[in-house]
């Protein structure tokens, strides 16, 4: 499935015809999640890959082998995604699974299950630097012109995967709903190994320090990029041009400092407020 040009309107929100269609869509609305399952909920580039590999290792107790021989896309699928149904079918407990899909599709299939929901958030700034870059070797989204064009449009919710205001907002609002737990990217950059215990004791799965330290180890960042399961350099040109970019590119807290002039930050911020006024939910996105 190529369909690297094809655009999917779905519920209101645009996404990639390379990697959903109207039935895989369909398949996650209505999926029936099992009380063991864990469920990562990301907008783009937030962290969603760190995440994949840290409940990898947990759920493994520190073998770092599954990390190092299959693929996250089929130990950790994307509920979204056409492949998905099929890697499912073998597994039915303590299942790993990852979404960027916003509160209003999957919440309804989701509460009727005790399913473990984790939110990683990041800094919007630096989500905007990151899905920029990735917008430039991914073909199968759209060509992002310059820095300031592709800022007014992630501004404005007119990016693939929709709004990133809406995202936050929705999943948070609604926590309360589900068995939710709420981390950010840059809590897990600050202190991993504490961000490792809190995850095992939400969990419910509990591990030795020794083993913690495995974990944390093998996700600091630049062990991920040169691990080919998860740096995706296992896809071919045709669908990520890695001569264009990496996918794992820093992996740093505030790099949007490199790219936002004085005037786009001030844009940023005017939206910001005005987007957010009414949530009142504190975020902390430095170290």
């Amino acid at each position: 499935m190529a369909n690297l040009d094809v655009t999917l309107r779905y519920s209101g929100i645009n996404f990639p015809g390379h990697l959903h269609s109207m039935q895989s869509m369909q398949f996650a609305e209505g999926f029936k999640f099992h009380d063991t399952d864990t469920l990562i909920v990301t907008y783009p580039k937030s962290g969603t890959t760190w995440m994949q590999e840290i409940l990898t290792l947990i759920y493994s107790d520190g073998n770092q082998e599954p990390a190092k021989t299959i693929p996250n896309w089929i130990r950790t699928p994307w509920i979204e995604h056409y492949y998905c149904e099929d890697i499912l079918l073998g597994k039915a407990d303590h299942r790993i699974i990852t979404t960027h899909l916003p509160y209003h599709i999957l919440s309804k299939s989701l509460k009727q299950s005790n399913t473990k929901v984790i939110y990683v958030a990041r800094n919007p700034m630096d989500i905007i630097v990151s899905f920029y870059h990735f917008h430039k070797m991914a073909n199968f989204l759209p060509e992002p012109g310059t820095f300031g064009e592709f800022l007014e449009k992630f501004l404005l919710g007119k990016v693939h995967f929709g709004s990133w205001f809406e995202h936050i907002k929705d999943w948070l609002s609604h926590r309360e709903e589900f068995n939710f737990f709420f981390i950010t990217y840059e809590e897990l950059k600050k202190d991993l190994t504490h961000s490792v215990e809190k995850l095992c004791n939400f969990l419910e799965h509990s591990l030795l320090p020794e083993v913690i330290d495995t974990i944390v180890r093998h996700c600091n960042f630049t062990n991920m990029k040169n691990n080919q399961m998860i740096n995706y350099t296992l896809i071919p040109n045709e669908i990520m041009d890695h001569q264009r970019g990496k996918f794992m590119r820093k992996g740093a807290v505030g790099d949007w400092k490199e790219h936002f002039t004085d005037e786009q930050k001030q844009l940023f911020e005017k939206i910001f407020q005005d987007k957010m006024r009414d949530f009142k939910f504190r975020f902390i996105w430095t170290l």
